[in-house]
């Protein structure tokens, strides 16, 4: 079983500490078991916060020194973005990050990982109202607010508020495979993953959630139509709109084009085939709509850096 801290420091913001504990308890196998055993650490009861306020007292199940256990630590966001109040939390991490365990960060929890040394030279996201102080205050670091989170592998940071439910399923995924996050996305009833910039809202029919958007019907009808050779046109005459109304609905909706919008949930739909069937690519290519194995690879390389066929491998060694 796989052991993740969840910290709460001083001033810890209590959305993130929860959604980080809810995230990962949901997460079930096929076989009904649980992979990630949660814990909260902290070395006294805390006050957290919600927009700057105190909000709530919260008592850590475990000592923060425990942490050094896990095989992913999870720093929250915390009031005031300042590290320098807490010097145990920045040498926690240090000590877990040469461990080796994954450190992650939520939000304003960024500037804990800087603090701590672990963000230097890398790029980083943290809430788009504080980019500009991380980047003011750690000009090692690359601040790039536009994203949903920054995966390098063992250190990872997420943007603000709900981006940090994205970061726990992105990791989920990392794990147990697009399949199992799936089922924890519907369990917690958020998209499975969103792609592209923090405005993109995106529905993912295996998710079974609906973003509220008045396009849910076509991007039903799209998914399950994926293999079909699917022009703009015929995206429009679903949807009863012009193809300029559709490129403005999708736009305002989902935050990316039509095609592009196809293009993303074909690849998903490859990564989880990949994941959890050994069909031939050749077939895979054509229930997806990629029309051939050639067309797929340079889709799937362009998109995930990665062949199909080693994504594969890859997900089959981490299972």
């Amino acid at each position: 079983m796989h052991r993740v801290a969840v910290l709460a420091p001083r001033g810890a913001v209590g959305f993130d500490v929860a959604a980080a504990c809810q995230a990962f308890s949901l997460v079930r196998l096929a076989d009904g078991s649980a992979p990630y055993e949660v814990w909260v650490c902290g070395d006294a009861p805390v006050t957290v916060t919600a927009a700057g306020a105190d909000c709530f007292g919260l008592a850590p199940s475990h000592s923060l020194s425990a942490a050094l256990d896990a095989g992913t630590v999870v720093v929250p966001g915390v009031a005031g973005h300042d590290p320098a109040p807490h010097p145990e939390v920045l040498a926690l991490l240090r000590a877990a990050a040469e461990r080796g365990a994954r450190v992650a960060s939520i939000c304003t929890g960024a500037f804990l990982l800087a603090g701590a040394g672990l963000l230097d030279g890398r790029t980083a996201t943290t809430h788009w109202l504080a980019a500009d102080r991380l980047a003011r205050d750690f000009p090692g670091v690359t601040v790039d607010p536009g994203v949903l989170f920054v995966d390098h592998g063992r250190v990872l940071t997420s943007a603000g508020v709900a981006a940090g439910l994205d970061l726990c399923l992105h990791l989920i995924a990392r794990d147990h495979g697009a399949a199992v996050a799936a089922r924890a996305a519907r369990a917690l009833v958020v998209p499975h993953r969103r792609d592209g910039a923090m405005a993109q809202v995106v529905r993912h029919p295996d998710a079974g959630v609906s973003a509220g958007s008045g396009l849910t019907p076509t991007l039903d009808w799209l998914y399950r139509n994926l293999h079909r050779p699917l022009a703009l046109a015929d995206i429009a005459r679903h949807a009863g709109l012009s193809t300029r109304q559709l490129h403005r609905r999708f736009r305002a909706e989902t935050g990316a084009t039509p095609l592009r919008w196809l293009l993303w949930a074909r690849t998903e739909r490859t990564r989880e085939l990949l994941e959890t069937t050994d069909l031939p690519i050749e077939h895979i290519a054509h229930v997806t709509g990629f029309g051939s194995a050639a067309s797929l690879r340079a889709h799937f390389r362009d998109r995930l850096g990665s062949s199909p066929s080693a994504y594969r491998r890859a997900f089959r060694a981490r299972a």
